[in-house]
């Protein structure tokens, strides 16, 4: 399989992922609304259920915000390039573990191999940016060959 699909695919793997959380997400709101609606306690407007119910409810519509944001992001990879040195987009295979720059989804099993899903935000992506196959990095004391780059 060519490069330019293995990218496809693990973009499209996590996009499958964000979008299963925002649909979990969704759900888990859905079903604190339903919970709240149908208490039948006091029906003071400070009280104290309803009160939890909504505090549960605004913790849960912030990560949705976290998956949409992170979904969009994903979206701005370009699927029809490939890159040669790494930059936001690009697939990282080192001697030591795979990375996909762009969000932060974390772990992820691609062909039964794992990787790691990352922003650009974060320090291990600062200490190898810029850089092309053949060069090395080091990251928290450890040495890291750059295999591929696309």
């Amino acid at each position: 399989m060519d490069k330019l699909q293995i990218k496809k695919e693990i973009i499209k793997t996590c996009a499958d992922s964000l979008e299963h959380s925002i649909t979990t997400v969704r759900t888990t709101i859905d079903e604190i609304l339903e919970t709240a609606n149908e208490y039948e306690g006091d029906h003071d407007m400070f009280d104290p259920f309803k009160e939890e119910m909504m505090k549960k409810k605004d913790m849960q519509v912030e990560l949705l915000k976290k998956y949409n944001d992170e979904l969009t992001l994903l979206n701005k990879v370009d699927k029809t390039k490939l890159t040669e040195q790494i930059g936001f987009g690009s697939v990282v295979i080192t001697d030591k573990q795979k990375m996909f720059i762009a969000t932060a989804l974390g772990k992820f099993v691609y062909k039964d191999e794992s990787y790691y899903a990352i922003s650009t935000q974060v320090p291990v992506y600062q200490a190898m940016k810029d850089k092309k196959p053949g060069d090395t990095f080091i990251f928290n004391g450890n040495k890291f060959k750059i295999k591929d780059v696309f």
